[in-house]
């Protein structure tokens, strides 16, 4: 796997059906003014259908991180401008044409929101009750922390394939995504980018002076500030998705107490790709949610049941009342020591086909001839004919003594199919291109020289009580 952020403007590169555009809006480029007066580059799109008893509903779309209004625009243009929808894009402050400094869903983000949110409802042709927000990754960052944080009063949100925790998501088990952090870090220019940030990023990547890297994150996170949100929330979220992965949805699923739906598609960050198989079928989903909640509309959407999984590769979904029926394989295995190399060991797995839900976790002792920092664990599967599929990777930081300590790693909840014939192979090592080169999660290495020992090894994995994918 190369982990890599895989932009949002692919989503131009989707085959959208013919069908699915229409003539019956107005398209209009312009700049709005942002928190302490930012100018924000933003497009207007406005129906030309007779407009509705107390005005137009309206959407504002947030874009993702490296982003432009272009990769929202698309989406506007196909699935809610030509629906009777008032749509509002914008390119975010650092980003394209709008001015300011990137500051990662920050106090000025969540500013720019409330301008928009405020640009909207003073418009005659509005409905201003009936304004909801779309965020796609760094943009659905913004729509949960202006909704939770600084109370926008969104009729209706979807936040896409984004955090509630930035701590968990970037520092899990407080061992950063060091590869995966590093490249974040260049798609905005440091010219660009607030100073707050900039002089966080060696900490960041290094996975030093944490508890500031927290406190930062957390202002910047939903997490435990949901319970009180009835905000009506579609969460759309990657199944298999290295940056952001479906328990940052799951948790937000468990605090919400409005009206709330959880989709886990086949989209996302890498190993995913946003231009998915999926994409006409959930984005239509959104526009639904928008229908019931800011049209009035009863299509009954929000009566089905709550949790949707879509199969894999994408054939159609299952839906259930409450979260899967799961169950668990507890694997065993002897130790071994590394150095530079790693501790590989192959598990024999049931014949039948599996499917990973919920985060495994691996359990050993570790020793060392001298202070190590961190072990790093990569689980895959070998299918029948060699060929190898990373179900998850985690890690976690060692105390400073040398002496044996019992540790364990917490994998990312990837919603992974294994094929019936499968072996499950664990690596642990200091860094994730142990496994393979091209995995580029964890590059953090061990101080050269140190030869790790890790005791027997317990693996527990979680997976779906009935796989739907095949």
């Amino acid at each position: 796997m190369r982990v890599r952020l895989l932009l949002v403007s692919t989503l131009a590169a989707f085959a959208f059906p013919a069908s699915a555009l229409a003539d019956t809006f107005t398209k209009q480029d312009l700049t709005i003014a942002g928190a302490g007066g930012t100018p924000l580059a933003a497009t207007l799109y406005e129906p030309t259908s007779a407009q509705p008893t107390g005005g137009y509903p309206a959407i504002v779309m947030f874009h993702g991180l490296g982003g432009t209004r272009a990769s929202t625009n698309v989406l506007a243009e196909f699935f809610f401008a030509a629906q009777g929808y008032v749509v509002l894009t914008f390119d975010a402050r650092g980003h394209g044409e709008s001015g300011g400094l990137w500051g990662l869903d920050g106090p000025n983000e969540n500013g720019d929101a409330r301008a928009t949110y405020d640009l909207l409802a003073a418009r005659p042709e509005v409905n201003a009750n009936k304004i909801g927000a779309y965020g796609v990754s760094l943009g659905g960052g913004a729509v949960w922390n202006s909704t939770a944080i600084a109370k926008v009063p969104w009729a209706a949100i979807v936040p896409e394939a984004t955090w509630t925790s930035l701590y968990d998501a970037l520092f899990p088990q407080s061992l950063p995504k060091s590869g995966l952090i590093a490249q974040l870090g260049t798609l905005v220019p440091d010219a660009r980018t607030d100073p707050e940030i900039l002089a966080r990023k060696p900490d960041a990547i290094a996975g030093t002076n944490l508890a500031d890297l927290h406190a930062f994150a957390d202002a910047r996170s939903v997490r435990g500030k949901l319970s009180s949100v009835t905000t009506p929330t579609l969460m759309l979220q990657g199944r298999r998705d290295f940056l952001f992965d479906a328990d940052q949805a799951l948790a937000a699923f468990k605090e919400l107490r409005g009206p709330k739906r959880l989709y886990l598609g086949d989209f996302g960050h890498a190993p995913s790709s946003f231009a998915s198989r999926d994409l006409e079928y959930m984005e239509t989903e959104a526009r639904q949610w928008f229908d019931r909640f800011l049209k009035d509309e009863p299509n009954g959407i929000d009566k089905r049941p709550p949790i949707e999984l879509a199969k894999d590769p994408f054939t159609g979904t299952v839906s259930y009342a409450a979260f899967p029926p799961q169950s668990h394989l507890t694997l065993r295995a002897r130790g071994g020591s590394f150095g530079t190399n790693a501790v590989v060991r192959t598990f024999r797995l049931p014949k039948r086909r599996l499917e990973t839900f919920g985060a495994a976790t691996v359990t050993t002792t570790v020793t060392s001839s001298a202070p190590v920092a961190h072990l790093v664990g990569v689980l895959s599967a070998v299918v029948p004919d060699g060929t190898e599929t990373v179900i998850s990777d985690g890690g976690v930081p060692l105390p400073v003594p040398a002496k044996a300590r019992r540790v364990t790693i917490r994998f990312m909840n990837e919603v992974t199919a294994i094929p019936a014939g499968s072996r499950l192979k664990l690596t642990l090592a200091g860094t994730s291109g142990a496994q393979s080169a091209g995995n580029l999660l964890y590059l953090l290495g061990n101080p050269l020289g140190t030869r790790v020992t890790v005791g027997k090894v317990k693996v527990v994995l979680s997976t779906l009580a009935r796989p739907v994918s095949r």
